[in-house]
């Protein structure tokens, strides 16, 4: 290849985005050798045809591939590439899993050798609990959860132990979840803390898969004894849990209910065009049967359009109490009714300023409220 469509190292590494080091490295161990070497100057020059190699070279190493994999990688038909990047990454997300859980486990360790001796373990003694209902309950209150840097909270379980139940609660300040389960084996004693919502979602499989799983609140951490499986630790938080008992105790009186097909409603709100959802409560007639549609569409539940003319999508609902309208965002809503345990959801309603309560029309210990939005009204 004449000199003219070539290009020296220097180049070559500043138009890949590999060090003129790595190329030498890449180079001797077989990956990416240059197209040509000078004999007498001992220069390397890399061909225009070599840059889409070295940039897919560099890329794979970014991600921590070791040089064998790169070199599979690169002599495979896409497919079978892909399917090679894809087991690295189970493998990085493993391995990182493990690492975790190791430091935090040395961290747990450490804290009692340093720290101000605490309350024995066995005094913070937890519920039995069983697994797979357990998994389910964290990644359902867990959608009320979010990432804001300053309230590390707002993303946490809280998580309650008496003899009779164990609670989990997490709030984002839009919306509240809780969830009460009944213990295979009852606590020894009441306690509560603040556990990451991270270190839960982490947790959540291996929880799953688990017929029983004990979980115990110590001074440095919250542990899932998991049997036949190494035991999770998850981070406590320091901050302190919004009183949401005391919102709750605050809440005025319910004055509609509504109880719709939750399958049925969540689909409308999938198919609504917009990010703000407004619903129109109409109570049944005297009979208990939806009558016919009146100047604002029928009676029952109606998902409104911005269009004030259109009717909305009518579902079939039972409603009682007053005729009310509410608006909601939809990234508030319908996790609120998705989360709901059961085919039926039940909205109890205070106004259109008030919290929501979603829960199941005949299980009630999965609890979601959820703030409404001022009324968008424009067409």
């Amino acid at each position: 290849m004449p000199h003219s469509e070539l290009m020296p190292i220097g180049l070559f590494a500043r138009r890949t985005g590999l060090t003129p080091s790595a190329l030498r490295f890449y180079a001797d161990s077989g990956l990416l050798p240059p197209a040509e070497v000078d004999p007498v100057s001992g220069y390397r020059y890399y061909g225009a045809d070599q840059a889409a190699r070295a940039t897919s070279l560099r890329q794979l190493r970014e991600i921590a591939m070791p040089l064998t994999a790169v070199q599979a990688v690169l002599g495979a038909e896409p497919a079978e590439a892909s399917r090679l990047i894809d087991e690295h990454v189970a493998k990085v997300l493993r391995d990182a899993a493990a690492v975790r859980r190791k430091a935090a486990s040395v961290k747990a360790s450490l804290a009692s050798l340093t720290g101000v001796p605490g309350p024995p373990v066995a005094a913070l003694k937890g519920p039995v609990l069983k697994g797979p209902v357990l998994a389910d309950a964290i990644e359902q209150v867990l959608t009320a959860t979010a990432c804001e840097p300053g309230m590390p909270v707002l993303g946490a379980l809280r998580v309650e132990a008496t003899r009779e139940a164990v609670t989990l609660t997490a709030t984002d300040r839009y919306r509240l979840s809780t969830r009460t389960l009944v213990p295979a084996e009852a606590a020894a004693t009441a306690w509560a803390v603040t556990v990451d919502g991270d270190g839960l979602r982490a947790a959540v499989a291996d929880i799953r898969r688990s017929a029983l799983v004990r979980v115990e609140a110590t001074p440095h951490g919250f542990w899932l004894r998991i049997a036949d499986r190494e035991d999770r630790h998850c981070r406590l938080l320091s901050e302190e849990f919004p009183d949401h008992r005391l919102m709750l105790a605050a809440l005025p009186e319910v004055t509609s209910r509504v109880t719709v097909s939750k399958e049925l409603f969540l689909r409308a709100l999938a198919e609504h065009p917009d990010e703000r959802i407004t619903l129109r409560m109409t109570p049944h007639g005297p009979h208990g049967l939806n009558e016919p549609h009146g100047p604002h569409g029928p009676h029952g539940l109606n998902v409104l359009t911005r269009d004030e003319e259109h009717p909305g999508v009518p579902l079939t609902a039972t409603v009682t109490g007053r005729d009310l309208r509410i608006s909601f965002e939809l990234t508030t809503l319908y996790p609120a009714v998705s989360t709901a345990i059961g085919p039926d959801v039940m909205l109890d309603l205070r106004g259109a300023d008030e919290p929501v309560t979603f829960r199941s029309a005949d299980r009630g210990d999965l609890t979601t409220l959820a703030m409404p939005v001022k009324p968008d009204r424009s067409g």
